[in-house]
């Protein structure tokens, strides 16, 4: 480590922790990682002795390209401390003292970040390791791991050409195994490493004990900006600026022979959430080969008749935990001849129906209370619950069966590796990644698939848990299936799949199917269709616990939510799945279809006779439409909009007419319709659409248009209360950039409406408000409130005109690269931009209220159904938001977790 100045840091900085001084409260500066084994530590559990680099140092690493000054005499420090602790150095050639180094951001990110074991070993080191340990094989199988990892996380050597080498060790020796390597073989697979490294890296493996503890933590916080790390980060929408954490932790050693192990356990079932005794075991490994999938481990279980006294401490320990984190903990271990260590431990990342079960039981145990079990659920997983699931009578013929590692339905071609994965992907296809393990390269992959399958590897295997933490199924494990990733193909009793046959995976079941198996409706879709009712005696748990939450957070919530629906079917669905009335019915999609050649006539119409015509007819069609609306929605406010397509929409496409009309002339027919029609598109044609002759902007030109409009909802709403219904209409003008263009429409629609009560005798209460869709709508809200009893902010046109950005055009040409280079964390159509977007928002919000302080505020674009933008609105102090039918649980749940109180914990 150097010896450098940075004028960034301040002085007194304390880079480096010891585990005695964390908690597990200052995962920001520890990690998440270290903070955990600074938590145990204190709870008095068996924590080998170590200390944690800070995540602040790691910034001042990569910002700068060198470590902080003071980090080196710090960390020696606390070496020191440590060798005496331990009663050994750091590589003592007679009697080593060897660390981990591993990293540990504030957020899990498993796979991603970089890991190096057994430093301190060396050729002297070595000799020592085994007369202390009396055990010359495990002393090399030690030193060959640690170059494996060294080399390749530290000195950038192809980790395949260690796997390659290895797998020639076991061959020449006719084992399968690695731990079938005897001490002989593993001295000649050192010798094979280091040579390797010497070609690979242009250097020789450092002997120096405190080099490679150096240069292991510089290769920890490079690990920070890799491209598998930025990427899941980018995937699970953590910061890039956080950096992470580095833990220096006293070896303990799992492969001593049987009588020690390795494992990772779950208090609870992480795929289920049912209580009881989850996890993996290995006999005579080390840490890293539970996690990474290359021998398949026994059940947790197993361990009770393996090493009861370990065993019994375990299942002690997790109690502990369990109760001290009030949620369910994922927790790695050693077990040293027989002596129980305790490696890791983390609030476990769960699938969404363990979520919703583990929320529930959690409640009912006396841990957490209402608000805190909504902290603990989230909108992405409700939704991943509503996906459909594979018809249990359908006709399936099932190749195997591998470990329920991450619930779901997936169909989709097979595909042997990542770059397939993704090329398929984008040009449509859905498949399915079939893999004997993957790794953290895999992710880009794993991303662009259906599901994932993978031969070896169990429930805590990298394929479960990175599957798990995106909500993509996953099958692990499937022993019978032999999987050739060469020639890509896999094989079980005697049936081969080759890539592109389809392949059907369930992750509830484990079960492994040839060709597509047709799915059918979550049990959850079922209980929002009011088809499953919670309360029965057969009800399921799943759905149970689904029906608790959604009480807990609609008893929570402040902001209502409504729906985006055109029609009584969409509306009467809507209102099944909670919805609180319609926040957005765009009238333009009632005139597709046969209608729109009455539009064509509207359009065209030389004379006021025409128009009036043309008007005329369509009145009582537009009529029904919102009779049949006002009838499904009864008792519940309906906010229609009028009519506000581009113009475009309802002409003919302007090349098919002048084709038809060019030919229709040299047959010598003419057809005098489409000649005007033609004049007509030419006199209209607009090279923008988005941005002409629409919304407000058509009910200004076209005379009687909007008329119409409102008189059909006028009708339409005193026919149904003369059919004693409580009709609750709300007229939205659309498109307005101006408080003028609003106060004419306004002033002409409440002529009809007058008009309408008075040949009608019923007394009509229609609101009348404005879509807030223009930037200069939003900078001028004050004036227009003057003249709007509601504003529903229209988010999708608003982000396009904000950002310059068509939609259509961006998402296909340049979207992805901007995703790729972090210029975007998400997609601004898909989550509200805050600081632009966001800004113009909250402004009008203040600026409406402060003119009309009864406005009543929505939104109703996309971004009414998006999670993280729920909260944004709940903030602003919007009264409600809309969204499709299908996002309206999304919307009720993430309104309840806004409005609640606690602020949990973080479960990405």
């Amino acid at each position: 480590m150097s010896e450098n100045k940075d004028p960034h840091v301040a002085q007194g900085v304390k880079f480096v922790y010891d585990f005695t001084e964390g908690n597990k409260d200052l995962k920001d500066l520890l990690g998440g990682k270290g903070a955990n084994l600074a938590e145990m530590t204190n709870l008095g559990l068996p924590v080998p002795p170590g200390f944690t680099i800070t995540t602040e140092a790691c910034k001042v690493y990569l910002d700068s390209g060198d470590e902080p000054a003071a980090l080196r005499d710090e960390v020696s420090a606390h070496l020191t401390a440590l060798e005496k602790k331990m009663g050994k150095k750091l590589g003592q050639a007679d009697d080593p003292l060897l660390v981990s180094v591993r990293s540990g951001a504030k957020f899990s990110m498993p796979g991603m970040m970089d890991t190096v074991l057994n430093i301190g070993l060396s050729d002297k080191s070595v000799q020592g390791l085994a007369k202390q340990a009396g055990d010359d094989r495990f002393a090399w199988d030690s030193y060959r791991r640690l170059i494996q990892m060294f080399g390749k996380t530290v000195l950038g050597v192809d980790g395949e050409l260690f796997e390659d080498a290895l797998e020639k060790a076991k061959d020449a020796k006719k084992v399968t195994v690695d731990t079938d390597l005897d001490a002989d073989g593993l001295k000649k697979l050192v010798t094979k490493f280091k040579k390797i490294v010497k070609t690979e890296a242009g250097r020789d493996f450092p002997q120096d004990p405190r080099e490679q503890m150096d240069l292991a933590i510089h290769a920890v916080f490079d690990s920070w900006n890799t491209e598998r790390a930025k990427l899941y980060r980018r995937q699970e929408r953590i910061p890039h600026d956080l950096g992470t954490a580095v833990n220096v932790c006293s070896m303990v050693f799992g492969n001593l022979g049987a009588d020690s192990g390795t494992g990772v356990a779950f208090t609870r079932d992480p795929a289920s959430g049912q209580q009881g005794v989850y996890g993996d075991y290995l006999q005579n490994a080390q840490g890293e080969d539970v996690v990474a999938g290359i021998r398949n481990t026994v059940p947790l279980a197993d361990l009770e008749r393996i090493d009861k006294k370990s065993y019994d401490q375990l299942m002690q320990i997790m109690e502990t935990l369990e109760t001290h984190y009030k949620d369910l903990c994922d927790i790695e271990f050693t077990i040293e001849r027989g002596q129980l260590w305790m490696l890791q431990t983390r609030v476990g990342k769960r699938t969404a129906g363990a979520a919703f079960r583990i929320a529930t039981q959690l409640v009912d145990q006396g841990l957490i209370d209402e608000a805190e079990a909504l902290q603990r659920v989230s909108g992405a997983q409700l939704a991943q619950l509503m996906f459909p699931r594979f018809d249990e009578d359908a006709k399936v013929s099932q190749l195997g069966r591998g470990i329920a590692a991450s619930p779901g339905a997936a169909v989709g071609k097979a595909v042997f590796d990542s770059y397939t994965a993704i090329k398929w992907s984008r040009s449509g296809e859905k498949v399915i990644l079939i893999r004997r393990e993957t790794n953290p390269d895999d992710l880009d992959g794993m991303i662009a698939a259906e599901g994932i399958l993978t031969s070896r590897g169990g429930k805590t295997s990298h394929a479960a848990v990175v599957a798990r933490g995106m909500g993509k199924t996953c099958v692990c494990g499937a022993e019978d299936l032999e999987v050739d990733t060469k020639r890509r193909r896999l094989t079980v009793n005697g049936h081969v799949v080759e890539e592109g046959d389809v392949v059907s995976i369930d992750g509830s079941t484990g079960k492994v199917y040839l060709g597509e198996v047709p799915v059918v409706p979550s049990p959850v879709v079922e209980y929002f269709e009011g088809r499953m009712h919670a309360g029965a005696d057969d009800a399921d748990e799943l759905v149970q616990a689904v029906h608790r939450i959604m009480a807990f957070a609609d008893g929570k919530r402040r902001l209502r939510v409504r729906a985006n629906a055109d029609n009584a079917e969409d509306a009467l669905r809507a209102r099944r799945f909670g919805a609180q009335g319609i926040g957005l019915c765009r009238t333009e999609h009632m005139f597709l279809g046969e209608r729109r050649e009455m539009v064509e006539r509207l359009i065209l119409a030389d004379t006021e006779e025409e128009r009036e015509k043309a008007l005329k007819e369509l009145l009582p069609l537009q009529k029904r439409d919102f009779v049949e609306l006002f009838e499904a929605m009864d008792g519940l406010p309906v906010t229609v909009r009028l009519l506000d397509p581009p113009l475009h929409e309802f002409l003919p496409d302007i090349t098919e007419l002048s084709v038809r009309v060019a030919l229709a002339e040299s047959r010598k027919d003419h057809n005098e319709n489409d000649l005007r029609l033609l004049q007509a598109v030419h006199r209209l044609h607009e090279q923008n659409p988005m941005l002409g002759l629409r919304g407000v902007r058509l009910g200004l030109v076209i005379p009687g248009l909007f008329t119409m409009q409102v008189r059909a909802i006028a009708e339409a709403a005193a026919e149904r209360k003369e059919a004693k219904g409580d009709p609750r209409a709300e007229i939205m003008i659309p498109l307005v950039g101006t408080v003028q263009e609003l106060e004419i429409v306004r002033d002409e629609a409440e002529q009809v409406i007058a008009e309408v009560e008075r040949s009608t005798g019923v007394a009509l209460k229609l609101a009348l408000g404005t879509m807030i869709e223009l930037p200069r709508a939003a900078l001028t809200a004050g004036q227009i409130a003057e003249a709007a009893e509601f504003f529903s902010f229209g988010t999708n046109d608003l982000t396009q005109t904000v950002w310059g950005f068509s939609r259509d055009d961006v998402e296909a040409s340049f979207f992805t690269a901007y995703l790729e280079k972090g210029i975007f964390g998400v997609s601004p159509f898909e989550t509200i931009d805050k600081d632009g977007v966001g800004k113009l928002v909250r402004d009008a919000v203040e600026a409406g209220r402060a003119t009309r302080p009864d406005l009543k505020l929505g939104i109703c674009g996309e971004h009414g159904g998006d999670p993280e933008s729920v909260h944004f609105f709940h903030e602003v102090g919007l009264d409600y938001v809309s969204c499709s039918p299908f996002r309206i649980p999304v919307a009720r749940l993430e309104a309840g977790r806004a409005a609640s109180t606690s602020t949990g914990s973080d479960h990405r």
